[in-house]
């Protein structure tokens, strides 16, 4: 499957007619199917990222064309990579919706109702018609002379195609869809069972009446959990240390209300998620200022669903302060009902090694299973793990200095979408689409064709750290590849400071004419080069 011919997979039917005016507005991406494979701005991944992203070139840079290419043969990103069952959000959908495209359900979805709500978008707004599927980058490389990015890409058949683009939007994610992290155990291929790992669910996976072991203490294990305890002889969860859970109910009550009064939709997803987000920042704010409190009542909740004698203490009580790692929100406390039923059990122990039974812990006992589920978590990618070069030489990105955890230095005109830990992915993918298109436009009006950030005299006896403070936030992928990652240092502009709430004030007000801001190429000789190159 190449070209254009794969977009008729998607499977919406007809397009929408949307009038001789809408029409107009996508003229310049109509270019695509005419002038071959240039285009000015390149959207990398087909995600909530890339679809977000798409959607505010074609609303804020009309003029622009554009194009996705995505590795997967459909749009989706995780909500394609992963369909283990139970797959669903961990951050309400009001906030990790789109700012444009009201949510109108539970505000915790399921993996299909989250795809079903990406594909109304690119429906809606015809984005379709800009994706490329199955299209593999094998080599990003980009030339000062012509102000040009290329980009080589093969598709599942071996097919090879070369783009060009002015500006490259990465909007891939942050982990290796093709290969999920699993620990090398010893004796794991002693083990006469099926090992899992839920990246890579098999469609004929047969849990019924088994004895299920699912190793990990994360979302994915929480989700897991309770969506198979119910067709299993049994489900373990076995976990090396726990994991802090928010149960609560998976409805809004002020959305409800609003809706009950008929409130337009549009109004509702303004008013909810604008308190979803105080909401958020208020419990972040009380895990900084006083976490031992916040432990205790998630500790309480835990203990209302599982009762007096479960031993919370052991189970349920991080080492690490609430927040320090993602809290995992479990709706109406399903994977609690789940062990307070019997039908599951928590262990917390660490593993030995693997026997042809199970798994032999370190206590000395021994967890018999018919099925081993590893959700042990991500491999980490950076930037899609493409080889980049510029002028000829390849890119380290440990060798960058990251300008608010979306650019890089002297790299030109590339803009990475990497969210937020603490809050909903999404929010800062609207908040980026309108960075970009403000510096596409700024560009524009001063005649530039590239734009790179680089450090400013005052910055030279600045300290430069790793991505980011593990004593602030330290999952395992991050720490396994720390090292692969760009760098930050000391002051604000030069980290990804994953606060929402000051990036959501700070990155409207960029001064993009600051010190930092180092434009180059003026427009008409770049355009000339092109054309040249062309013919």
């Amino acid at each position: 499957m190449s070209g254009w011919g794969c977009l008729s997979n998607i499977g919406f039917g007809p397009l929408l007619d949307m009038g001789v005016q809408v029409a107009t507005e996508y003229e310049m991406n109509e270019q695509i199917h005419e002038s071959g494979n240039h285009i000015d701005v390149l959207i990398v991944g087909a995600g909530i990222s890339g679809i977000g992203a798409a959607y505010h070139m074609q609303d804020q840079c009309p003029d622009k064309s554009y194009l996705i290419l995505e590795k997967m043969d459909g749009f989706g990103g995780t909500w394609k990579t992963h369909n283990y069952p139970g797959i669903r959000s961990d951050s309400d959908l009001y906030t990790f919706g789109y700012r444009f495209k009201p949510w109108t359900s539970a505000p915790i979805a399921s993996g299909e109702e989250i795809l079903k709500y990406m594909g109304e978008v690119i429906e809606e707004n015809r984005i379709d018609r800009n994706i490329r599927y199955d299209q593999m980058i094998t080599h990003a490389s980009w030339s000062s002379k012509d102000n040009l990015w290329t980009i080589e890409a093969v598709n599942s058949d071996g097919e090879r195609q070369t783009y060009t683009a002015n500006f490259l939007w990465m909007c891939q994610g942050y982990y290796n869809h093709d290969e999920g992290y699993t620990p090398e155990w010893e004796g794991m291929s002693d083990f006469r069972g099926q090992i899992i790992h839920p990246q890579k669910w098999p469609e004929d996976a047969d849990l019924k009446d088994k004895k299920i072991l699912v190793i990990g203490s994360g979302a994915t294990a929480a989700t897991l959990v309770p969506a198979i305890a119910e067709e299993c002889a049994h489900v373990t969860l076995l976990q090396r240390s726990p994991t802090y859970f928010w149960p609560a109910q998976n409805a809004n009550e002020l959305a409800d209300t609003l809706r009950e009064i008929e409130i337009d939709e549009e109004l509702i997803h303004a008013i909810v998620r604008k308190k979803a987000l105080f909401d958020q920042q208020n419990m972040i704010q009380r895990c900084n200022e006083e976490p031992e409190v916040v432990k205790a009542e998630l500790l309480a909740l835990a203990q209302e669903f599982l009762g007096p004698d479960f031993d919370i203490e052991k189970h349920f009580s991080p080492k690490y302060r609430p927040w320090q790692q993602r809290l995992a929100f479990i709706p109406d406390g399903d994977l609690f009902q789940g062990i307070a039923s019997g039908a599951a059990s928590v262990v917390t122990d660490e593993i030995d090694r693997f026997t042809e039974q199970g798994v032999m812990l370190k206590s000395g006992k021994e967890l018999e299973a018919d099925i081993i589920i590893t959700a042990t978590g991500f491999n980490l990618s950076v930037l899609g793990d493409i080889p980049f070069a510029i002028d000829g030489k390849p890119v380290n990105w440990a060798d960058t200095i990251t300008y608010r955890g979306m650019m890089f230095t002297d790299v030109p005109n590339l803009v990475w979408v990497f969210g937020y830990f603490r809050a909903s992915w999404t929010l800062r993918v609207d908040l980026l689409g309108d960075f970009v298109c403000r510096l596409l436009k700024h560009m524009d009006k001063k005649g530039m064709s590239s734009v790179a950030v680089t450090l400013r005299p005052e910055d030279s006896d600045m300290e430069i750290q790793p991505w980011i403070d593990t004593d602030d936030f330290n999952p395992g992928y991050l720490q396994r590849g720390m090292n692969r990652m760009p760098r930050k240092g000391t002051k604000a502009i030069w980290q990804h400071t994953q606060d929402y709430w000051r990036e959501s004030e700070d990155i409207p007000s960029i001064d993009l004419d600051a010190e930092e801001f180092v434009y180059r190429g003026y427009k008409a000789e770049a355009e000339t080069d092109q054309v040249a190159a062309a013919e």
